[in-house]
């Protein structure tokens, strides 16, 4: 496919785990290489979730492979300022945790700029931070992620092409994106130390790493727009040695992708007819039966016209593709055994309530699971508010409920101590897990099922107290398999949405990979949460009534931890059941508008 709209080498490839692969195959073959000619290795390091899969081969070549990274000298593209090295934020611990503490780089070698830093003195710990990345010989391979606002390290809009390692005050959106790791953007800091754009175009290579729906905007703008100041990754542009790997998610936008018939000849598929006649349709705001010949030669589609005979029949064509999507409750699922995997207490709800209730009017034999605890989502106030409702009970009772007093009074005293971003203790840790597992029940007690169709999986890599969680592992996949083997279901939903903010959905959507066994179930993908599937992409389009659609947000309110204000809520702003209502109506405003049968509201699913 033509690429002649991209000013950047972009490679797309299927998945993270894929683009973690071969970025960190080319690292190993330049370590190798400079340990042939006896020579030391300078390697830019970025921080975030996008890289932690390149670390993770990394060490996995060091173990299994003998990959010694003993000549590699590293620089750390940024830290927030202030933040001492062993804070659960910190860079330096974020490193240690996912690379440095399992490899065999010397620590002499190892180099991060410096958060304890007092203010007076930062300028001249960047320009030292400078001087030894020259000293160093210079960086032979800078690795980058970017940010919503099309940051590279911390050069927020406005960082210009000459800047050089400084102190800069953080953009809303980078904070908002941030907010998850400091359980509140509240406790963000509001400043960082980052290598400048400078800096980071002398690297002698560089890799630019995005995965996930929500970055296909900025990977766009990065990657087709022009140079501009205020998009520090559009810089990129510039340097004669750049990779852009990114997944098929996050490379969703680029002209090659989302309107191919724009730059090159295309093998016209329905799939890809009907989203060419789609944006052709919203293009020229008429109905897809409307559409004429002149139309179609305007947009650069005469090519489908030549391919079916006449703008009518591909009129038809796509009319009939998109209205054979509409599944009502007769055409789904009857009489059969279904899990939906929720990766959260309230994805279900929040993603597929009106499947749920659907299935089931339907009398299938639903379960429920809940695949982590969402512990770490619950605030600390509505702990307190349960603790004072037990002290409320024992007091109403004449006396104290035996241990439940010492309880209270152990959580009591460790949230009036609490610092900022501080790990919960076990005992806080269960209250909350408990919380959300009481609010899940309750949520589909409202669409027609109960306590007996729920089940907590509460899967190991989650239980870390953190937003950062553990890879996942064999014990994981165990408990998933576990389930799949007792249910033996026809039918699994899966969600499909890849841009919560702390990578989970993701994480859970690997365990289920790995744990389906042949024969293998019908996997039917949802999203909501964060986004819908577009109607092209979608397999299959629900109706919602208005009734059902009541329904789903009444179930979404009774997960009062998130209701109002949700620990993580992304960047929208929005609450779930906002969202939902705003997505589900847009999907059946966007069929009438096709010129479809007019609904309510719709919810899409994908067919894996």
């Amino acid at each position: 496919m033509s690429t002649t709209r991209e000013r950047l080498r972009t490679i797309i490839v299927e998945d993270h785990g894929a683009i973690a692969r071969l970025v960190a195959e080319r690292i190993a073959t330049l370590v190798r290489n400079r340990q042939a000619e006896g020579r030391k290795l300078v390697l830019g390091l970025a921080t975030g979730s996008t890289p932690i899969g390149v670390y993770s081969e990394l060490v996995r070549l060091h173990r299994e492979q003998q990959l010694s990274l003993a000549n590699v000298v590293t620089f750390n593209l940024d830290e927030y300022w202030p933040m001492r090295p062993d804070d659960l934020q910190s860079y330096h611990r974020f490193m240690r945790e996912h690379l440095f503490d399992h490899v065999d780089i010397p620590p002499d070698q190892i180099h991060l700029p410096d958060g304890t830093v007092p203010r007076e003195r930062i300028e001249r710990a960047a320009r030292d931070y400078e001087a030894a990345i020259v000293q160093a010989g210079g960086i032979d391979f800078q690795l980058l992620g970017i940010g919503k606002t099309g940051h590279v390290g911390f050069n927020e809009p406005g960082s210009g092409r000459a800047s050089r390692t400084r102190l800069v005050t953080l953009d809303l959106i980078t904070r908002r994106e941030a907010a998850a790791d400091f359980f509140g953007e509240e406790n963000v800091p509001m400043e960082a130390v980052t290598m400048g754009v400078a800096t980071i175009l002398e690297a002698r290579e560089i890799v630019i790493l995005a995965t996930g729906e929500h970055k296909a905007p900025i990977v766009r703008r990065a990657v087709e727009g022009a140079v501009d100041v205020e998009v520090a990754a559009t810089f990129l542009q510039e340097h004669p040695s750049t990779t852009f790997y990114l997944d098929r998610a996050a490379a969703a936008d680029l002209t090659r992708v989302a309107t191919p018939w724009l730059v090159d000849e295309v093998d016209w598929t329905v799939e890809l007819a009907v989203r060419a006649v789609i944006w052709l349709s919203e293009r020229t705001r008429k109905a897809i039966l409307k559409l004429t010949h002149s139309d179609y030669a305007q947009g650069q589609l005469s090519s489908l016209v030549a391919r079916h005979g006449s703008a009518g029949a591909v009129n038809g064509l796509v009319f009939n593709a998109l209205g054979g999507k509409i599944r009502g409750r007769s055409k789904l699922p009857r009489g059969e055994r279904i899990i939906c995997f929720s990766p959260h207490p309230d994805d279900d709800v929040i993603s597929m309530g009106g499947m749920l209730r659907k299935l089931v009017e339907n009398g299938n034999e639903i379960t429920v699971a809940y695949m982590t605890s969402g512990n770490i989502a619950v605030f600390d106030h509505d702990v307190r508010r349960y603790v004072d409702v037990l002290e409320r009970l024992a007091r109403e009772r004449g006396g104290e409920a035996g241990g439940a007093a010492d309880l209270s009074g152990r959580i009591r005293h460790f949230l009036a101590s609490k610092r900022p971003g501080e790990v919960d203790t076990p005992e806080v840790q269960d209250v909350k897990r408990i919380i959300r597992e009481a609010e899940a029940v309750s949520g589909i007690e409202t669409l027609g099922l109960g306590a007996g169709n729920a089940r907590f999986l509460n899967l190991p890599f989650y239980r870390t107290g953190t937003v950062r969680k553990e890879e996942v592992g064999p014990a994981d996949v165990a408990v998933v398999r576990g389930l799949l083997r007792e249910i033996r279901p026809s039918l699994v939903f899966v969600a499909g949405d890849l841009s919560d903010p702390h990578g989970t959905h993701r994480q859970c959507k690997e365990a289920i990979d790995q744990a389906l066994e042949t024969p293998r179930p019908e996997v039917w993908l949802y999203r909501g949460a964060w986004q819908e599937w577009s109607v092209a992409d979608a397999t299959w389009l629900v109706p919602l009534s208005q009734e059902e659609l009541r329904r789903k947000i009444q179930a979404i309110f009774k997960h009062q931890s998130q209701k109002d204000s949700a620990p993580f809520p992304g960047i929208d702003e929005r609450e779930f059941w906002q969202r939902v209502e705003t997505r589900n109506k847009e999907t059946a405003a966007l069929l009438d508008r096709l010129g479809l049968a007019e609904y309510f509201a719709m919810e899409a699913y994908v067919v894996a």
